[in-house]
């Protein structure tokens, strides 16, 4: 894919590469835009149910009928973490400065996960924004509390030393956290800043189009390390469909699939790339 390579400073001053591809309306996608090189780490992401190609699947997809601006949010949280400043303000400030090296003074958005939820973070924080697309996390209800006891308990766990065992594909409780303290502190912190919002009083202050896509089996219920936080997005969502409908919200609930199969590229791509070129060519 052709596109144009640049960089801008994140909140806590380290730099952020992006890439920009396609023409037309801006979609702020805060994807890995590189496919990784085939081997052992690819592999054993396709055998957990992920996809090592991802962001590069949806940017090769969306930039087809939009000005792609694409960034490794997640990657540079690794390499740069943000234990003690990583919170909804600084998010979308990080954001907003990345559209403004873009040059776009105005972007649709697209995230998944924790990614969604900050897409709605995003969209209560600024005018900017012409059409958010929030997958894989429920705009009403979401699980704020379930994710704040997940991440500091996974803080807790980091930072000891691995074992390396195998683990069987999908034990998802005997995994290992192989993140350092700071990378796992981050995203308490994170929750801890949104331990009080209320997502049901934000509404009225989403005002471009909306769309929320999750998997209806999207519903996760961590071990006894964990707390035995059960973390509520599909059950959310259909419980809530009526409701969000009311609300101007285009809901799409994916039958029978789970957290890591309603991500992939061929579930979002159909739904969500015509949405947008409805919301953003009409």
């Amino acid at each position: 894919m052709a596109a144009t390579h640049t960089a801008t400073a994140l909140h806590d001053g380290a730099s952020i590469d992006f890439e920009v591809h396609g023409d037309g309306p801006a979609l702020l996608l805060p994807v890995n835009p590189i496919a990784p090189p085939e081997g052992p780490a690819t592999e054993q992401m396709r055998a957990w149910g992920a996809d090592p190609a991802l962001g590069h699947t949806l940017v090769e997809g969306f930039s087809r009928r939009f000005r792609v601006i694409a960034f490794d949010y997640e990657g540079h949280l690794q390499a740069h973490p943000q234990p003690d400043t990583l919170t909804p303000d600084n998010v979308a400030a990080d954001f907003l400065a990345i559209a403004d090296a873009a040059n776009a003074e105005t972007f649709a958005y697209y995230g998944y996960s924790w990614l969604g939820m900050i897409g709605l973070q995003l969209a209560i924080r600024t005018n900017r924004l012409t059409a958010l697309a929030m997958g894989g996390f429920p705009p009403l209800d979401g699980p704020y509390a379930a994710m704040l006891q997940v991440t500091e308990a996974t803080h807790e766990m980091a930072g000891a030393p691995t074992t390396g065992a195998e683990v069987e594909v999908g034990d998802w409780d005997s995994t290992e956290v192989a993140m350092s303290k700071e990378q796992t502190q981050q995203y308490a912190t994170l929750y801890r800043a949104l331990a009080t919002f209320d997502d049901h009083t934000a509404q009225d202050r989403i005002t471009c189009p909306k769309l929320c896509i999750v998997g209806s089996a999207d519903n996760i219920q961590y071990g006894d390390r964990w707390g035995n936080a059960y973390v509520a997005i599909g059950s959310a969502v259909t419980t809530n469909r009526a409701n969000l409908q009311t609300l101007g919200w285009t809901v799409q609930i994916l039958d029978n699939l789970d957290h890591m199969q309603a991500m992939q590229a061929a579930q979002i791509l159909p739904v969500v790339e015509p949405w947008l070129a409805a919301q953003l060519t009409s």
